[in-house]
């Protein structure tokens, strides 16, 4: 099989399209730039499907290198048969690779291997043949100095003939079938552990059982979970009289043998001792495979919709790290989020210098050209929202509730640390708050993905998978926004296409020796950035006020001579063909194809000089929660209160009330009917209208609907 027909398997797409996703992947080129810019090499495949084009062929490389290690391996034992080697090179199934390599692999010895050591082969075979041969009397001819009589003969021979049924890819790949079809997943107390109080989170897996199959991705992963910090013991069981059943129909083939009771005590034996590990261990790890990746891909969507979130732009933002005893951290910020001031105010118990801390509010406002606040969703928050709107202004000035997940985190980095060595960690999570406002993408790419706190069971699932996955998120969300490259940080340009932590790093320093970029040429001249990066990367740059209006746009300088001969025929300059739609309609893309760009590819300039530098991203809008709800015994059944998407999980969201607690809407109260996948509901960020249906204060938890 060869690399394109195993992705063209798994991906619903023509040869042609793999090929060149391959061709200009090996080519260094990034998965962005291919799905912006090359689409007409692509058949418009989109970063998604490239992604997974991209995985595949990595596959399909690890599973060839697997396969030759494993040919080698059998090679160098003398074992490898012309059938044994036409079945490996044949097969791309790594269980069935591995199963075929098991009677050759390398493993501690056996008691099958001890049997050997003792001469009983032979007798084993005798067994597994099933002729009419009295085994029980030839096991006589077997006895010496290590074996002692007859019993041990016949227990040495059946070991041997256990391993040779566990080897049996037949009666692996069957069990495999039943087991993924039919296993019970079971966990049970540690009784000694039951009492203890962190136990309790895990006290509905006590005694549980559900069919392996059913379980989903969340609850597999809290009993694993469980399992892990010692509270429940978990099993995976079958139905024993089929399993038997089963083994027996591919193995037994002569019930009225005299070997038969030894043909079914080696089959017990075998699937006791070594069939049910290996089979129970495997689906299990599988079934946590897949819930891994049902967790990562929640996990993935959602740092997606907040990286995306609606920026409220270059506004100056005064930024509150609320608090009650510590008092309210503030920080005024100019339009780039620079910071020009900050102070600590006491308006809460126990100070309640509410009149003091309004009077420098407002001073703060007029003194810096405030035009909006941003106030952290933590402690004292509510308490501060309605603090901050009885201040009379001297001018409009719009208040929004953000959310400081990963704030702290990001305040004690070192990435925070160089942008401000010279103010405490309180100070830069203020700043981190009121950023996050103007641009949510550019403040949170700061910050480790899995710290934002937008997922599940994160700290459980395959954390080199999760990282990927994460990673892959940002970039999209970066690039499909695009960055100004005066004033981005090394965080945010380090996910541009084509440009790593180290040129970022260079940009920065060739920044601030050579003040702002006028134009991406430019970028050339910055150290260590060649050719292949400059491809790659300068789409993705935006310069304002630049020398070429084209450089605060999606168009690929390669096309710029294309842009150009538009104007040129419509006879008039680039500039007046920017946003000029009547000119631009009446442009016909087949004649400016070439032979980089195609028709695909015209379209998408066209499209872009309607609106050049577009953000894909909606404007920012002000929140009111329920001014009469502040804490969990303001919440009432049946009460409809306005609130905020925080959480999407796979079965279901959680919504911030304007409450320490949020509350929970399970998938099923979404919407009226069938939901499969939240997502197809609400969005992250979303302001929804939820329906109190249950208030449990005791453990702080609340049951909503969006089902009014």
């Amino acid at each position: 099989m060869t690399k394109i027909q195993f992705i063209q398997a798994q991906v619903n797409t023509v040869p042609k399209n793999i090929e060149a996703t391959i061709k200009l992947l090996s080519e260094d080129c990034t998965i962005p730039f291919i799905s912006r810019y090359r689409k007409d090499q692509t058949g418009n495949l989109d970063e998604v499907v490239i992604e997974q084009i991209a995985k595949l062929s990595k596959q399909y490389d690890e599973i060839v290198k697997r396969k030759d290690s494993i040919l080698k391996n059998i090679e160098e034992q003398g074992q490898l048969s012309p059938e044994l080697k036409s079945k490996i090179e044949k097969s791309f199934d790594l269980q069935e690779i591995e199963d075929l390599y098991l009677p050759y692999k390398k493993k501690k010895k056996t008691r099958a291997d001890v049997a050997r050591e003792n001469g009983l082969e032979p007798l084993a075979k005798l067994i597994i043949a099933q002729k009419n041969d009295d085994v029980d009397f030839l096991s006589t001819q077997y006895i010496n100095k290590n074996i002692k009589n007859e019993e041990e003969a016949l227990q040495g021979a059946r070991d041997i003939v256990a391993e040779w049924i566990n080897e049996t890819i037949a009666v692996r790949q069957s069990l495999r079938r039943l087991y993924t079809r039919k296993a019970i997943i079971e966990s049970k107390v540690i009784k000694k552990k039951s009492e203890e109080e962190a136990a309790q989170k895990f006290s509905q897996y006590f005694e549980w059982a559900e069919p392996l199959t059913k379980a989903p991705s969340h609850r597999l992963l809290a009993m694993l979970r469980a399992e892990n910090e010692g509270f429940v013991k978990i099993k995976i069981e079958t139905d024993l009289d089929e399993t038997y059943d089963l083994i027996d129909e591919l193995i037994i083939k002569n019930s009225n043998s005299p070997a038969i009771s030894h043909v079914q005590l080696a089959i017990e034996d075998s699937y006791k001792r070594l069939l049910h590990p290996a089979i129970s261990n495997e689906v299990l790890q599988e079934a946590k495979a897949n819930a891994d990746a049902k967790a990562i891909d929640v996990f993935a969507g959602n740092l997606g919709q907040l990286l995306l979130a609606p920026p409220l732009g270059e506004k100056r933002i005064l930024a509150i790290d609320p608090g009650f005893r510590s008092g309210c951290k503030i920080v005024c910020l100019d339009e780039k989020g620079d910071l020009l001031y900050n102070e600590t105010i006491y308006p809460h118990q126990p100070q309640n210098e509410t009149a003091m801390a309004m009077k420098k509010i407002k001073s703060m406002v007029n003194a810096y050209n405030i035009e909006a606040i941003s106030i952290g969703n933590g402690t004292a928050s509510r308490e501060t929202e309605f603090f901050i709107k009885k201040i009379p202004f001297d001018k409009p000035v719009q208040v929004f509730v953000v959310s400081e997940a990963g704030a702290s985190v990001y305040s004690a980095s070192k990435i925070a640390r160089e942008e401000f060595p010279n103010y405490d960690v309180t100070v830069r999570g203020s700043v981190s708050i009121g950023r996050r406002l103007s641009d949510p993408l550019a403040e949170l790419v700061k910050i480790d993905a899995k710290s934002i706190g937008v997922g599940q069971y994160q700290h459980d699932v395959d954390q080199t998978k999760l990282k990927e996955e994460l990673d892959n998120t940002v970039i999209r969300c970066v690039n499909s926004v695009g960055i100004n490259i005066n004033t981005a940080s090394k965080s945010l340009l380090s996910y541009v296409s084509g440009i790593g932590e180290k040129t970022a790093e260079n940009i920065i320093n060739f920044r601030s020796e050579n003040g702002p970029f006028e134009d991406r040429k430019q970028l050339k001249k910055v150290p260590r950035l060649g050719d292949k990066a400059y491809q790659q990367a300068a789409a993705f740059i935006r310069i304002k006020d630049g020398k070429n209006p084209l450089d605060n746009s999606a168009v690929h300088p390669e096309a710029y001579p294309v842009v150009e001969k538009m104007a040129k025929n419509l006879k008039i300059s680039v500039n007046e063909l920017i946003a000029n739609k009547e000119k631009i309609d009446a442009i016909q893309p087949e004649k400016y194809t070439n032979e980089t760009i195609g028709i695909l590819g015209i379209k998408d300039i066209l499209k872009e000089l309607v609106k050049p530098g577009l953000d894909p991203r909606k404007a920012a809008k002000v929140f009111e929660f329920d001014p009469n709800v502040k804490t969990i015994k303001d919440v009432h059944s049946g009460m409809i209160l306005p609130g905020i998407v925080n959480n999407i999980t796979a079965f279901g969201c959680f919504v911030d009330i304007g409450v320490k607690e949020s509350g929970l809407v399970h998938i099923s109260q979404l919407k009226a009917g069938f939901v499969s996948d939240v997502n197809e509901v609400v969005k992250l960020h979303q302001h929804v209208q939820v329906k109190v249906v249950e208030v449990d204060e005791d453990r702080k938890r609340i049951q909503l609907t969006m089902i009014c």
